[in-house]
């Protein structure tokens, strides 16, 4: 049965090209589906990545009790002198975390993006971020460096430009990289010009440190917690990003599996309509084979393996697609635990191409399947009688 499984099968793939019109309608089917599906997932797993897989498992933030994310935050400075004199901590940065609005590139639109105000320390916690172009920040001016992604999607903010924040001019000074991390969608600038600016002379929004390795959090909470002077919780950095990115991937995600879903749907009716068309047009040859003593399973098999080679090209076709357009590709969305836009890049990773391959392969075998059973049950003497 295995000789005649492949010969049939082999028969079958060779005349694929004597039907290239109607098997290219699976092809394309497929690969839309691909397409769709891996898109939506790359946008997912960019926005993760900018935000969960580059935080560093030896930092944490330090908010306001009850605060859960930045904006709200609000740490006395006389608070914040006593994290600094902590010694269990190797960095301590206190940071202003406030928005400015500037327009999108292309959009005509206004967004605000994160302006973080940061001393010396925030440097030092954050070694992985250079300058790549311009200088970094003197302080004391009104000076801004800006992320590599936010100067890529929003305008204005090139080294040399100038951006107005409430009352203060201020200067594009440089640009810079921070291995993908979240702060390339940021602005920053001098903690005390940011506290001037936004009014925020008393506090900060949070206080970003360094840990000691193998440090137990739930220790240094209950120590942070039994000082009376102190109303802050620590939070691992990869714990608090989690939280963070978590809604809105589920959302992407839910969002591609439903869009995905109905386009694969109606491929599978297209790779149903073509199969049968084309067990309608090889009915003789399949009655023939029948006659000449080859068994139903062979013919099965070959019409299932003809779908699923039909459908997995075009499956390879829309991921290859997708990598090459989207991979990399940047692209800003709202954050809405932080309040304003973020900006990631598209990821195409190994596992979502596999999980696209693998619904182009369910599109083909479960629009091959009813014609497969078809092909099988075809009276032979009928239809060679017809010819």
């Amino acid at each position: 049965m295995l000789k005649q499984t492949t010969a049939v099968t082999r028969m079958n793939l060779e005349s694929l090209g004597s039907r290239a019109a109607s098997s290219a309608t699976v092809v394309v089917g497929s690969a839309a589906v691909v397409a769709v599906l891996l898109g939506l997932l790359a946008m997912s797993a960019g926005f993760r990545s900018a935000l969960v897989e580059t935080a560093k498992p030896d930092r944490g933030l330090i908010l306001r009790n009850g605060s859960g994310n930045e904006m709200d935050g609000w740490i006395g400075l006389q608070e914040l002198a006593i994290l600094e004199s902590d010694e269990g901590f190797d960095v301590t940065s206190g940071e202003i975390y406030a928005t400015l609005t500037v327009p999108k590139r292309g959009a005509g639109t206004a967004v605000d993006v994160v302006c973080r105000g940061v001393t010396a320390a925030a440097f030092a916690l954050r070694p992985e971020l250079r300058i790549i172009s311009g200088r970094t920040l003197t302080p004391g001016r009104n000076e801004i460096i800006v992320g590599a992604s936010a100067a890529r999607q929003y305008a204005g903010l090139g080294v040399g430009d100038t951006v107005q924040a409430r009352t203060a001019t201020l200067e594009v000074v440089g640009h810079f990289v921070a291995d993908g991390a979240a702060a390339e969608s940021e602005i920053w600038m001098d903690r005390a010009i940011a506290q001037s600016v936004f009014r925020r002379a008393s506090a900060v929004s949070v206080v970003r440190v360094k840990l000691p390795a193998d440090v137990d959090v739930e220790a240094l909470n209950q120590r942070l917690a039994a000082d009376p002077r102190l109303t802050t919780t620590l939070i691992p950095e990869q714990e608090f990003f989690a939280a963070l990115s978590a809604s809105r991937a589920a959302l992407i995600d839910a969002f591609a599996y439903l869009i995905a879903g109905i386009m694969a749907l109606g491929s599978v009716f297209g790779a149903l309509a073509t199969m049968f068309t084309a067990v309608s047009r090889r009915s003789v040859e399949i009655a023939t084979l029948r006659a000449l003593g080859f068994h139903p399973v062979p013919v099965v098999v070959s019409v299932l393996v003809e779908a699923t080679v039909l459908a997995l090209a075009g499956g390879l076709l829309g991921a290859a697609v997708v990598y090459a357009v989207l991979d990399g590709y940047t692209a800003s969305t709202l954050n809405p635990a932080a309040g304003s836009q973020l900006a990631f890049a598209f990821r195409v990773t190994p596992e979502s191409v596999g999980l696209g391959l693998g619904w182009s392969v369910a599109v083909g075998v479960i629009g091959g399947l009813a014609p497969a059973l078809r092909a099988a049950r075809l009276p032979i003497t009928t239809v060679l009688r017809g010819t």
